[in-house]
């Protein structure tokens, strides 16, 4: 035995692969020219955070800013005790300005407490309440003006009106109108510099201006939701935990049985589906509201208002009728290739029961990209928060020097604040001349680029490491006595070792991709206001060849994974002898692979649609387990889709392990039959309950047939 081959059996490699490894010569390190790139790559994103963190300040997205840049409610500083930021004349934040500027041309300042209550300027300044109405002008202000000239200058707010606090800021109240109009029933108000204002025309620009305060209350309600029922939800993403587990312990000795009840129970479930909407439809007949079209009530942001209407149950029907038949006629077309399938599923859960293990696994990816979401979250608060305070001059009519830099301290008596009287000087945005601030759009590409990398790095050890493990499998002959005693750890070792480059080689062809995307959509959000039908048009082909692009990346990149594992050649060997071994059996993979992955889709919809139904009847208080057990929530259907879409996440991690099991059988299978042709001196490695099914009725039974012979 040479070297390479003695070292490949010491790292936990079956014989059979050993002899496959050692024909091609390549028992070592792979694409170490990318291994040095990525190990740069990451200290220099190393650098970055360090310097982002050294620079940011993550206040600033807590915190909200008054017109000087000053936190409000930060402990240490003089709006301690203010924890609120109020405008002056919100109407201002419904400008155009605002999306150019990011801050509201409008005065604003901390205060202790939003406004609970109506009242000008004009009827306090001589009454008992300016103390009251004080509280909410510039801090320093003294009653040494008269009223046109703080209005004028801008030191107090001319009218204040009931508000409510959200993220720290003060919104108009969506019912303000009905308390202002009752106030001593008058409908103006004078400004104080001698012009009277209609107080609904004041109101409908608050409420203007306001008017994103519904969806803030939605996303509060939602919050809401979350805080009482979190702990079901969890319970809820258990249960799916469980039932993936106990179906995938059941695969393993009921194969057969558990596809077949599988696909029954599937079909089951979407005609209950179907059955509870047409019932829901049936109920609402002859109710009064129930026959307003979706159309004409528009968006509506308490989304149960939908569950009135008929039409939405005649839709919901209709999507599940289409998936019940389409499913169905499916099965119809593919009943004998689905009894192949199953030969190869339970040849796949033999290979995951020896390997028992690798069932946690996606655990560890788990955890590998928290840590990448984490620092690149991180990051890319630190970056964005590493700005310096600037200060713009803003004015409400037009003025030579509006939009200019100025300094807050020294304004009052500048030139500018004499060419234009009105004008304020106070905080736009956080930004910087230095040579740091202006790299700080190039350092959040980076950052962005390093985690599309990373991440995809990430993905590519596991897939590396379960084919690994399951291709020790396939290739030992005499199974499980030749099998190393721990095929994972064997397996994800060799990976890190031998392999690092050519994961990092196939992350970076994938991020790069995923990059270019995540810039065509940033330039598709500029154009939608453009005009340029062809411009439009140029970018929906960019967006989908890219698409098509990153797919067919994503699908050869998970099939050199397994060359790599099976071989240990380099990335482009790997991905072209992939390739051409699936281009010979093309027929093979759109049968078996395909109808496996379909399988598995099934599972994962049976495990789905059993947990949300079971989520569905909780929360709508339909089934108890105890008096009174379900929350009371704003919205049902929160902790619905939150446990939906988590049990999906949940029963997809168990079933890739399956999904890479079988796609590295399959793999392996294709090999197997193009370097072995049965006979003593190059039996097959394959099972023969596998060989028996695969190779029935194909050209390669009539030669095995006739080695035999």
């Amino acid at each position: 035995m040479d070297r390479g081959a003695w070292r490949a059996t010491a790292h936990g490699v079956p014989k059979g692969r050993t002899r496959l490894m050692a024909e091609h010569g390549r028992i070592g390190c792979t694409d170490i020219i990318c291994c040095v790139f990525l190990f740069l790559a990451i200290v220099g994103y190393v650098a970055v955070g360090i310097i982002a963190w050294t620079h940011g300040d993550p206040r600033k997205v807590i915190y909200p800013t008054d017109s000087r840049g000053q936190f409000c409610g930060q402990k240490g500083t003089k709006n301690e005790n203010k924890p609120f930021l109020f405008y002056f004349n919100i109407v201002k934040c419904a400008s155009p300005l605002v999306l150019l500027e990011f801050q509201c041309p409008t005065p604003q300042i901390c205060v202790e407490k939003c406004p609970s209550r109506y009242l000008t300027y004009l009827n306090a300044h001589a009454s008992e309440d300016f103390e009251y109405y004080k509280q909410y002008c510039l801090p320093g202000f003294q009653k040494n003006k008269g009223v046109a000239e703080v209005l004028r200058d801008g030191d107090c707010p001319a009218v204040l009106i009931p508000s409510k606090p959200f993220a720290q800021r003060c919104f108009p109240a969506v019912h303000a109108h009905k308390g202002i109009l009752m106030v001593g029933n008058e409908t103006t108000y004078e400004d104080g510099l001698g012009s009277r204002k209609n107080i609904t025309e004041l109101v409908e620009g608050a409420k203007k201006a306001s008017g994103i305060l519904e969806a803030r209350q939605l996303a509060m309600r939602i919050f809401e939701d979350y805080t009482v029922s979190w702990y079901w939800i969890i319970i809820g993403l258990i249960i799916a935990m469980v039932l993936s587990l106990l179906f995938i312990i059941l695969l393993r000795f009921l194969a057969g049985i558990m596809v077949w009840v599988m696909i029954v129970m599937v079909i089951l479930v979407l005609g209950y589906g179907i059955l509870h909407c047409y019932m829901e439809y049936a109920r609402l007949r002859g109710e009064a509201g129930s026959d307003v079209s979706l159309v004409d009530l528009g968006f509506q942001t308490d989304f149960r208002v939908y569950l009135h209407l008929r039409q939405t149950w005649v839709a919901f029907m209709i999507i599940l009728s289409i998936v019940e038949v389409i499913i169905i006629l499916l099965l119809i077309f593919l009943r004998k290739r689905i009894l192949i399938a199953i030969a190869l599923i339970k040849e796949a859960s033999r290979a995951v029961g020896y390997v028992m293990c690798s069932l946690l696994y996606p655990l560890v990816t788990f955890f590998l990209l928290c840590l990448c979401i984490a620092y690149w979250a991180s990051t890319a608060i630190f970056l964005s928060t590493s700005n310096e305070a600037v200060y713009k001059i803003f004015n409400e009519t037009s003025c030579p020097v509006a939009g200019k830099t100025c300094n807050p301290e020294t304004f009052p008596s500048s030139n500018e604040s004499r060419l234009c009287p009105g004008a304020h000087c106070q905080f736009a945005f956080y930004g910087g001349e230095s040579t740091y601030h202006r790299a700080l759009l190039g350092l959040q590409i980076f950052n962005v680029f390093m985690f599309f990398w990373l991440a995809n790095f990430v993905l590519a050890l596991g897939q590396v490491t379960l084919a690994g493990a399951f291709a020790s499998y396939y290739w030992a002959m005499n199974k499980p006595d030749d099998l190393p005693a721990f095929p994972l750890f064997s397996a994800f070792g060799r990976a890190l070792r031998y392999h690092t480059g050519s994961l990092a080689f196939g992350s970076l062809l994938l991020a790069i991709v995923q990059v270019i995307r995540v810039i065509l959509e940033y330039l598709d959000q500029r154009l939608k206001a453009a005009e340029n039908k062809f411009a439009k048009f140029l970018m929906s082909c960019l967006k989908c060849c890219f698409w098509c692009l990153e797919k067919f990346i994503k699908f050869l990149n998970r099939n050199a994974y397994i060359m790599i594992a099976i071989y240990g050649t380099n990335f482009c060997t790997s991905a072209r002898n992939a390739f051409f071994l699936l281009m010979r059996n093309i027929i093979r993979v759109a049968v078996l692979d395909k109808v496996t992955d379909f399988l598995f889709l099934l599972g994962k919809l049976l495990i789905v649609g059993s947990v949300g139904i079971l989520a569905f009847f909780f929360f709508t208080h339909r089934i108890r387990i105890v008096q009174d057990t379900a929350p009371s929530l704003n919205y049902y259907w929160v902790p619905v889709v939150t446990v939906v879409i988590g049990s999906y996440l949940i029963a997809h991690g168990f079933f890739s392990v399956y999904g890479m099991c079988v796609d590295t059988l399959f793999l392996c299978f294709c090999e197997d039959l193009e370097r072995n042709d049965g006979s003593q001196e190059r039996p097959y490695f394959m099972s023969p309950e596998l060989r028996d099914i695969l190779l029935k009725g194909s050209a390669e039974e009539g030669k095995r047939a006739e080695v035999e012979e």
